[in-house]
């Protein structure tokens, strides 16, 4: 009689069934812990200017852009946030928390705050008061951010443009960056993934020296391609190698544009003793694609949480002398490039079966 009333108290006491467990911890610092965006659905914005245009091309009847650009409408995209929010940078972030909490949704927020527009041994990157100013945008961020489910793309191309700043203020642009991390990293239901390049662009020794100086040990891990155009498989085999250098920190890869790769080409030095530069095209390539759309199904899940889209399809680069905006022809390009690839289909070119000249892709 015992034994059986001990039975029944062990089973009463036991383990609570799978619904009741507690979810993956949303910050997820712990490389063992579960992904933290699995399962999640991500805010789909209906007042996008991507939404926007499908539905002035369906009342148009234009039926053939409304069905290119559904296919960015239809993704879920990172919002942006910087010095260009404003006025009113409090109302506007809570307006986008509050609408992806509304239809059950977590929002991807993509932070630019810290100033880097410029290459020179005397750039100042904003300065000792362009410091201030933003580590007090990181903190209202913070506030604003609260207690809400988000998933934060901290500072794109931030280190990466590290050597572009003046050799005087290169440290200050590092405590910058930790400042904000430290800020953000307290939230209680913010997964943080930190920028980290891409596969195209610096040593994986060096961003991982990088990462660990600004502080990545304090959230989940880094993100990859944010602003570039290289292969996802290119990004993983890369992201596996800075993992490896920090202790097993996952990443994301952002595909909203590289389903059909960068644009790369030689420039020579010297032909004849065989010297030459990779030259990457970053200022809007031609004729690119949409790449995977987002999705926790990666081909690495052991250490990819997720392809994101963390730059926003359509929208031109402002260095041919447009504003950053949303640029229709751009938008319509990309969808009809569209892939699901992650390397260079063998007999490709720049991402293309069929020949095209190299001034297309913006090769000079």
């Amino acid at each position: 009689m015992r034994r059986l009333l001990l039975c029944c108290v062990l089973l009463a006491l036991g383990a609570a069934p799978a619904s009741a467990q507690a979810p993956a911890d949303p910050r997820g610092v712990d490389p063992a812990s579960p992904n933290p965006l699995a399962g999640l659905r991500l805010f789909v914005d209906h007042d996008s200017p991507a939404w926007e245009a499908w539905r002035r091309y369906e009342r148009r009847g234009q039926r053939g852009k409304a069905a290119l650009v559904w296919k960015i409408a239809r993704e879920p995209r990172s919002l942006w946030f910087g010095r260009f929010t404003r006025p009113n940078f409090h109302v506007k972030v809570r307006r986008r928390i509050d609408a992806a909490k509304a239809v059950g949704q977590v929002p991807v927020f993509t932070l630019l705050r810290a100033e880097s527009t410029k290459c020179s041994p005397t750039y100042q990157g904003g300065g000792p008061r362009g410091d201030r100013a933003t580590r007090k945008w990181y903190d209202a961020m913070a506030r604003s951010i609260g207690n809400d489910r988000v998933i934060i793309a901290f500072e794109p191309d931030s280190l990466g443009t590290i050597d572009c700043m003046a050799r005087s203020r290169r440290d200050d642009r590092y405590k910058l960056l930790r400042y904000g991390v430290n800020a953000l990293s307290k939230l209680p239901n913010a997964t943080i993934y930190l920028e980290a390049g891409a596969s195209d662009w610096e040593s994986a020794p060096l961003t991982a020296k990088k990462l660990r100086r600004i502080g990545v040990a304090k959230v989940r891990g880094f993100m990859l391609n944010a602003t570039h155009y290289d292969w996802t498989g290119a990004n993983i085999q890369h992201g596996l190698e800075v993992s490896r250098l920090i202790g097993g920190k996952h990443f994301i890869v952002n595909t909203a544009e590289n389903g059909r790769g960068p644009v790369h080409y030689k420039r020579w030095i010297d032909r004849s003793r065989h010297i030459w530069r990779r030259i990457n095209i970053w200022c809007n390539p031609g004729l690119r694609g949409l790449g995977p759309a987002p999705t926790t199904a990666t081909a690495n899940p052991s250490r990819v949480d997720a392809y994101l889209w963390i730059n926003r399809p359509g929208f031109a680069q402002s260095c041919q002398g447009r504003k950053i905006d949303w640029f229709a022809p751009r938008a319509l390009t990309l969808a009809r490039f569209a892939t699901n690839w992650l390397r260079a289909p063998r007999g490709t070119v720049h991402g293309h079966f069929k020949r095209y000249p190299n001034s297309v892709f913006g090769i000079p």
